[in-house]
């Protein structure tokens, strides 16, 4: 009866939700669980030691990977370098090399074209016991261009400062000979001059640029004799830092500006000597003359060169006349701006809001000033339609934009009154 009680309790459990096990049941399951355990540690893939030794073993092998591709992941990266594949460096020396390469190659078709010039003058000494004597000495010293040679003759360009007031010229060339030098002829107002010798030992002569090309920050290269022959043929090099640039010149000495002349500013290094040399660019050809620089304790790196376009048009006159054939007026002027404001409202009886200008101080007779009927103290503000409020400004406009046998129309006040006249340019031999 007992044994069938029993299968009738085991007969409603399997009817239950919730199995109930006998202790011994339980036993043999949790033996069992623990055998598993054991096996899944032997294997490494259960428990703390399994997933500790698995992710170091990851973190190995990854770190291996990153090593391996490191290289490569920074050369890729751009700004980076790295040893032995740096090829920013690479290229950058490549450039620094070309430039290099350019300027030598400029310097060796141009240096041989640039000569040295000395000015030697006449000097006359009084003696206290002595008749006064007079001797010759070097004056000064710069720098010329070689730029054609015609038949026996080769022709130089330089600057008028060079050679002014010399009674004899003469060349300095590459290999130390010396040539004495003719002049051919000088224009003040542009401060050019030409001058020529023989051509037996001229080598090379410069080939001609185009300076209004030129670009803001485009390397040159000054060519010259700085402080004087001992530094024959040196060689600066710069960028053009301006173009189109106007500095103001006292060409007689008297503290007063006389001219605006038309120039190219460099950094490149122009030093006293250099006056007259060469400025080229990275081909080898000529772009400008070198004239001057500002010469302060508190300036650096300002010279100024005459553009070759417009020194050709002045060598070719001075080749063919000596001069050059300018038109002029036949009056001597002044600033308004130089005249007291008594005299303005006394004596030129000028209004009020006239306050630029230039005044007439003198009508040379003949002159095409005198036959318009320009008279001692008109003021002149205006030309062909062009306000004119300076000496320079009519200087300008009378030398740049007009030549002999040209009409001339200008407005000028007349004892405060505007008058308009009409004049037919001359030039100063027929005066």
């Amino acid at each position: 009866m007992s044994n069938f009680q029993d299968n009738d309790k085991n007969s409603d459990f399997l009817n239950n939700d919730e199995i109930q096990r006998s202790p011994l049941q339980e036993r043999l399951e949790r033996d069992e669980r623990e055998m598993q355990s054991k096996r899944l540690k032997k294997k490494g893939g259960g428990g703390k030691g399994g997933y500790f030794f698995s992710g170091l073993i990851g973190v190995i092998i990854g770190a291996l990977l990153v090593w391996l591709m490191l290289p490569g992941l920074v050369n890729q990266m751009p700004g980076t370098t790295t040893n032995g594949s740096d090829k920013n460096d690479t290229t950058i020396n490549q450039v620094a090399t070309e430039v290099t390469t350019d300027v030598t190659a400029a310097v060796e078709k141009a240096s041989e074209a640039v000569v040295g010039i000395t000015n030697i003058q006449e000097v006359t000494s009084n003696g206290f016991w002595s008749q006064p004597s007079t001797s010759t000495q070097e004056a000064g010293s710069g720098s010329g261009v070689v730029y054609k040679i015609e038949g026996d003759k080769a022709f130089i360009v330089t600057n008028n400062h060079v050679i002014e007031g010399a009674k004899q010229l003469e060349v300095t060339m590459v290999d130390g000979t010396k040539e004495e030098a003719q002049l051919v002829g000088r224009d003040m107002w542009t401060d050019l001059a030409v001058i020529s010798i023989s051509s037996k030992n001229v080598k090379t002569v410069a080939t001609f640029g185009n300076s209004d090309v030129l670009k803001q920050g485009e390397t040159v290269i000054a060519i010259g004799n700085p402080l004087g022959l001992e530094f024959y043929g040196s060689v600066t090099t710069g960028v053009v830092s301006g173009k189109d640039r106007s500095v103001p010149v006292d060409l007689n000495g008297d503290g007063t500006e006389d001219w605006q002349q038309e120039v190219l500013q460099t950094d490149a290094a122009i030093n006293p000597g250099n006056s007259g040399g060469a400025l080229v660019n990275l081909a080898g050809e000529l772009v400008g003359i070198n004239s001057m620089k500002i010469a302060e304790s508190s300036v650096e790196g300002l010279g100024f060169s005459i553009p070759i376009n417009s020194a050709i048009p002045i060598i070719e006159e001075l080749e063919q006349n000596g001069e050059m054939k300018r038109p002029t007026m036949g009056i001597s002027l002044v600033d308004l701006t130089d005249v007291p404001a008594f005299y303005q409202q006394q004596t030129l009886k000028l209004p009020e809001e006239v306050t630029t200008g230039v005044v007439i101080t003198d009508v040379m007779g003949n002159s095409p000033a005198a036959k318009a009927g320009v008279k001692q103290y008109d003021v002149i503000v205006e030309m062909d339609g062009e306000k004119i409020e300076t000496a320079i400004d009519l200087r300008k406009h009378l030398y740049n934009e007009k030549k002999t046998g040209d009409e001339l129309t200008m407005k000028v006040y007349r004892q405060g009154k505007l008058v308009e006249l009409s004049l037919k340019l001359t030039n100063s031999d027929t005066l």
